[in-house]
């Protein structure tokens, strides 16, 4: 069975859905699987080897200039090749791109059309090289705002096509009218082209089904699995050591750092808990540097930047040793989240989690039972949560090897790869939409 994942990338970022995916085609072919990892917008970028595909589809470049300019709809193809060239695209895209949803209705109205959309070339350009050099028998798209190419797909190459769901509400709520109510229609329009979906969790599973109106019984759970290598235990702290709050994240208002230093301000003011400090890492975009230098104006006003650092962004090695100088780590997003990927990662190095009690994170704490909840948006609920692990080593030392255990059972990337390869195959069956398979064949039980 030949598989072709096709990827979205996400620029210079390094992006969730990126790491997930590049780990999981590096473990289906770990299993002997023969996948193609297939770059689309712009090449991945991920901190483990990469191994997608040295071209780009729908290069970022033409995408955009093709919903400008009627011109560049009809250009020969030998020069779209050149406008999708890796090297030009990383290039312009760290200078020049625009990901922010008010300013991308029309062309993301425009992709989920498909072959009705200003893209049609592109699309004709993807199909001509998976009919004449690929062949394959199954096509994964990494997440549902690609389904436009799914009618397309199926029907001029014959096989199945697969979609993950990946947290894609949180770019269409943010849609401009009239783009907004159109992309949502065209959405729940095209998610009949496809064969059956796969969500990482089941609250997103269930949400999805209700937003996008697709079948629940259509919808695969397959969980995340992290690459192990690499990750440990981290060393035992003194008894009288500083107590280190981490935040592994992207830095924007979304994540919810604001909420975790005002409740470091009041972990800090208490005087019954032993000293802290707060360590942030993670991806600074350019419009997003006015939010962190607010955030370290408002820690300086506290008198508290002697316990706060920011290291940037780390690679996997750098991650690593981020995440086990932690004594605790926070992500308290102001969003519903639906992946989670930087949680599972702390708690591969046993370092238990405080989070917000919505999105996916309830069901992780309790699968793992390696953290605490908070109420969300409530900096006072986070610092109590977050007390009592500062205050308590013994329990956040059982919970952060809790975390760790259900980590390396269930959350590794092995384990991804087996599940997602029998999903496949229930595809490529024409059986991935049974109710009698989908619950427990493709994952659901833990």
């Amino acid at each position: 069975m030949r598989i072709v994942y096709l990827a979205a990338g996400a620029a210079n970022m390094f992006c969730g859905s990126c790491l997930h995916d590049n780990t999981l085609a590096a473990a289906l072919r770990l299993r002997g699987a023969d996948v193609l990892l297939v770059p689309t917008y712009t090449p991945l970028r991920t901190d483990e080897e990469n191994v997608s595909e040295p071209r780009v589809f729908y290069g970022g470049i033409n995408v955009y200039l093709q919903q400008k300019s009627a011109l560049f709809r009809h250009t020969p193809w030998f020069l779209d090749r050149w406008l999708d060239s890796p090297g030009l695209i990383k290039w312009l895209t760290s200078r020049a791109a625009s990901t922010k949803p008010q300013e991308l209705g029309d062309l993301t109205v425009s992709m989920l059309r498909g072959e009705e959309g200003r893209q049609r070339k592109e699309l004709d350009k993807l199909i001509d090289w998976l009919r004449h050099q690929v062949r394959p028998d199954v096509i994964h798209l990494s997440n549902s705002m690609l389904v436009g190419m799914a009618r397309e797909l199926q029907s001029q190459l014959g096989v199945p096509v697969a979609c993950t769901l990946s947290g894609e509400d949180i770019f269409l709520e943010q849609l401009i009218e009239p783009h907004y109510t159109e992309a949502r229609q065209v959405l729940r329009e095209r998610v009949r082209d496809v064969a059956a979906f796969v969500a990482l969790n089941r609250y997103f599973a269930d949400f999805m089904a209700d937003y996008a109106d697709i079948p629940r019984e259509r919808i695969h759970v397959i969980p995340h699995g992290l690459k192990l290598d690499g990750h440990g235990t981290r060393a035992a702290r003194e008894e009288g050591a500083v107590r280190t709050i981490g935040y592994l994240a992207r830095i924007c208002p979304e994540k919810g750092l604001h909420l975790l230093v005002e409740a470091f301000h009041r972990l800090c003011d208490d005087a019954t808990l032993p000293p802290v400090r707060l360590r942030v890492a993670g991806y600074l975009g350019e419009g997003d540097r006015a939010y962190l230098a607010a955030l370290q104006a408002r820690i300086a006003e506290l008198g508290l930047a002697d316990r706060f650092e920011y290291v940037g962004e780390v690679d996997r090695r750098g991650k690593i040793e981020f995440l086990q100088s932690l004594d605790v780590m926070s992500v308290p997003t102001v969003y519903r989240e639906s992946k989670g990927l930087s949680i599972l990662e702390a708690l591969a190095n046993a370092v238990p989690v405080v989070l917000p009690a919505h999105g996916t994170f309830p069901e992780l704490v309790a699968d793992t039972q390696g953290g605490l909840l908070h109420q969300p948006l409530d900096p006072g609920s986070l610092a109590e949560q977050l007390a009592i692990y500062v205050r308590d080593r013994v329990r956040a030392t059982r919970d952060g090897l809790a975390g760790q255990a259900a980590v390396r059972e269930r959350y590794n990337d092995d384990v991804m790869a087996a599940r997602t390869l029998e999903f496949y195959r229930l595809v490529v069956a024409g059986s991935a939409g049974s109710p009698s398979r989908t619950s427990q064949t493709a994952a659901e039980t833990r």
